[in-house]
């Protein structure tokens, strides 16, 4: 048995090993070199949170809750800048409230409150599109800057 120490138990979170989901599920074309790949990210991660450990004092746990942190946060508007696009930029017709609530797992009063100006210039930039003519207002609009 192989002693488990921080480094190799938060590489195993953030890097589960896959399991066969029932009988005869280890046999199917790629399984195994799936199951391959995530040990070797497993394995690199452990490396990684020790390399950081001892160059730079950074605790593997509080390291890689940041990272999780930074991960939710990205996806987070990432989220918002779909909606923007499927609400503001889709022609000819934008997607339903409830098509894009039921997939991202919001209520519909939720997708409409989700995105802003910003995320819909976000989405311009990204894209090169053009949002149509009706946005949104904007909660900041009328808002003094301080």
């Amino acid at each position: 048995m192989s002693r488990r120490d921080i480094f190799t138990d938060v590489a195993a979170i953030l890097h589960p090993i896959p399991q066969p989901s029932g009988p005869g599920d280890e046999d199917y074309e790629g399984f195994l070199e799936w199951r391959h790949q995530v040990a070797e990210e497993q394995r690199q991660a452990e490396e990684n949170l020790r390399l950081a450990w001892e160059e730079g004092d950074q605790d593997p746990l509080i390291g890689a809750l940041a990272g999780a942190r930074r991960a939710k946060e990205e996806a987070e508007q990432q989220i918002r800048e779909l909606l923007a696009y499927g609400r503001e930029f889709v022609q000819p017709r934008p997607y339903t409230l409830g098509d894009l609530a039921a997939a991202a797992g919001m209520s519909i009063s939720g997708v409409r409150t989700a995105y802003g100006h910003r995320d819909v210039d976000a989405v311009a930039e990204a894209t090169g599109g053009k949002p149509r003519e009706w946005r949104a207002p904007d909660p900041d609009d009328g808002k003094a800057s301080a």
